[in-house]
C-alpha cells in the first residue's frame, strides 16, 4: 500500500520532506477479509537520495508511545541517518493518530487513579473485547511486515527503543530472512514473566537513585544528604501544596522522581524540585514532573498512552491470578526500592492484569532466530526500567552484538554519547555489528 497524504495528517507539518499516510491492516490476521484497522505513518524522506539505503524504521517504546513523533523528532538534526534513509514512524495499533485508539478512562478517572489502576471495565466499555485481543506485540509484528511491503524494501531496517525492541526481537523471530539490520537498545528480555521483569525494575530504580543522590549531594542545597533514602522518605511525606486547586501526593513525588532518573539530563531539575519540596513545603515543580510523564496537559487533559500501555502489557504476559504470587512480587519490589516504600507506580500493574477482559497472546519464552543476520543490542550499565543483564540475555539468545555503555540512564542512541552515536549509525550503515564499549 503506497503512501498517500491523507485529510487527517494535512498541514500537521510544513516540512516538504514530511509525508504522512495510514496502512490499512486486518485487525486479526486469521480472519484477513474482516474487520480492519488504520495505522498512522510518518515518513521523512532522505535528505541525500544519491546515498540513500532505504527506510529506518523506529519504534520509541512505551508501550504507547508514538513512532510519529519519534521520526519527526529524530529528523530534525539533520545527521548521517537523515541523509541515508527515510527516518519512518509508525504509531502501532490502538496508539495515538492509529485508529481505533485505546480508551479507558477519562480525564477525572485519570486524575483519582494516576498511578497503577488501569481500569479494565473502563477499558472493555469503550474500546471492546474484540480490539484489546488483538493490541498485543504479536500483532504488532504483523503489522510493521505490512509496512515493511508497503514501503518497497526487501529487507527491514529498524531501531526500537524500550518496549521497542520487543517489537524488534519478535519480528525477527518471525521473520529472520527479513531483517537487513536492526538495534535493539533498552533491551527486554522476552523470557522473562510479568513478576521478574517489575522485580528487576524497582532494582533498577533503586540503582539509578542511588547514583542520583551521589550526585545530588555534591550540589548547593541538595537535600539528600545522609541517607538519601531515608531523607527521600522524610521530605515526600504529604500533606504538600502543589499547583492551584491540586495537591502532591506521595505516589506523584515517586513518580516524578523515577520519571526523572530515566536521563541524567533530567538530575538538575529533579534536584530543584526536591530543593523546592523540602525548603518551601511546595510541590509544583514535582506535581509538573509527574503531569509531564503522564502526558497531563495544562488543561487537564490526558493522552491515552496509558491506557494503551496496560492494554498491551496485560496481554503480552501470562496472567498471574494467584495472590500470595502478586503479594509475593510486591514485597520483593520493596524490598528492592526501598525509596518507593508506601508507593510505586508499577505496584498494581499485576493487580490490573490479573483481571484484564482478554486472555493473553504471547508468552515469556527465549527467543530464537535462525539465520538472523548479525543485530546490535545496546544495554546500559545503570539503565533504571531496563537493567544491564537483560540486554545481555537478548544478545546471547539473538546471537547478537553487545555494545555495553557504562552510564545511568534508559537506552543510550541518540541521547549525548558520541561513542554510541558513532558505533550505531556505522552499523545501520553498513550491517555490520561488533561488540563494543562506550
Amino acid at each position: 500500500m503506497p503512501y498517500a497524504q491523507t485529510a487527517f495528517e494535512k498541514g500537521l507539518y510544513a516540512d516538504e520532506s514530511v509525508d504522512c499516510a495510514r496502512l490499512t491492516v486486518p485487525l486479526d490476521y486469521a480472519n484477513p477479509q474482516g474487520r480492519t484497522v488504520s495505522i498512522g505513518l510518518l515518513r521523512h524522506r532522505a535528505t541525500d537520495p544519491a546515498h540513500r539505503i532505504g527506510s529506518l524504521v523506529l519504534n520509541p517504546g512505551g508501550p504507547g508511545s508514538s513512532g510519529m513523533t519519534a521520526a519527526a523528532t529524530l529528523a530534525q538534526p539533520a545527521g548521517t541517518l537523515a541523509w541515508q534513509f527515510d527516518l519512518v514512524g509508525f504509531d502501532p495499533r490502538g496508539v495515538h493518530a492509529s485508529e481505533p485508539r485505546i480508551r479507558c478512562r477519562s480525564d477525572a478517572e485519570q486524575d483519582a487513579a494516576r498511578t497503577s489502576d488501569a481500569g479494565s471495565a473502563g477499558c472493555l466499555e469503550k474500546t471492546g473485547a474484540e480490539f484489546l485481543a488483538h493490541v498485543g506485540t504479536r500483532e504488532v509484528v504483523r503489522d510493521l511486515d505490512a509496512l515493511r511491503t508497503a514501503l518497497g524494501d526487501a529487507k527491514l531496517t529498524y531501531l526500537g527503543y524500550s518496549y521497542g525492541t520487543q517489537i524488534g526481537s519478535a519480528y525477527a523471530e518471525a521473520y529472520p530472512d527479513k531483517v537487513r539490520a536492526m538495534v535493539l537498545d533498552g533491551a527486554i528480555d522476552p523470557a522473562q514473566n510479568l513478576p521478574q521483569t517489575l522485580i528487576a525494575q524497582a532494582a533498577g530504580f533503586q540503582d539509578a537513585f542511588t547514583h542520583f543522590a551521589q550526585w545530588c549531594s555534591k550540589q548547593p542545597g541538595c537535600p539528600l544528604t545522609g541517607d538519601a533514602t531515608a531523607a527521600f522518605q522524610r521530605i515526600a511525606r504529604p500533606p504538600v501544596s502543589a499547583l492551584p486547586g491540586r495537591t502532591l501526593s506521595f505516589a506523584d513525588t515517586v513518580t516524578a522522581t523515577e520519571a526523572a532518573l530515566y536521563s541524567r539530563a533530567k538530575w538538575p531539575n529533579l534536584q530543584q524540585a526536591l530543593e523546592e519540596l523540602a525548603t518551601t513545603r511546595s510541590g509544583a515543580k514535582l506535581l509538573q514532573l509527574a503531569d509531564d510523564y503522564y502526558q497531563r496537559d495544562e488543561n487537564g487533559h490526558y493522552s491515552e498512552a496509558f491506557d494503551a500501555y496496560y492494554a498491551v502489557r496485560c496481554v503480552d504476559y501470562d496472567r498471574v491470578t494467584d495472590r500470595a504470587t502478586i503479594d509475593a512480587a510486591h514485597r520483593q519490589m520493596r524490598t528492592g526500592a526501598p525509596f518507593l516504600t508506601g508507593s510505586s507506580p508499577d505496584a498494581g500493574e499485576l493487580d490490573t492484569c490479573s483481571t484484564w477482559p482478554v486472555p493473553p497472546t504471547s508468552r515469556p519464552h527465549s527467543p530464537s532466530a535462525p539465520g538472523l543476520p548479525k543485530t546490535l543490542v545496546i544495554s546500559t550499565t545503570h539503565d533504571p526500567a531496563t537493567p544491564y543483564r537483560q540486554g545481555v540475555a537478548l544478545a546471547k539468545d539473538l546471537n547478537a552484538a553487545l555494545l555495553t555503555v557504562d552510564d545511568v540512564q534508559h537506552a543510550a542512541f541518540l541521547k549525548g554519547n558520541a561513542c554510541v552515536d558513532k558505533a550505531t549509525t556505522t552499523y545501520l550503515s553498513t550491517a555490520i555489528a561488533r561488540d563494543g564499549n562506550c
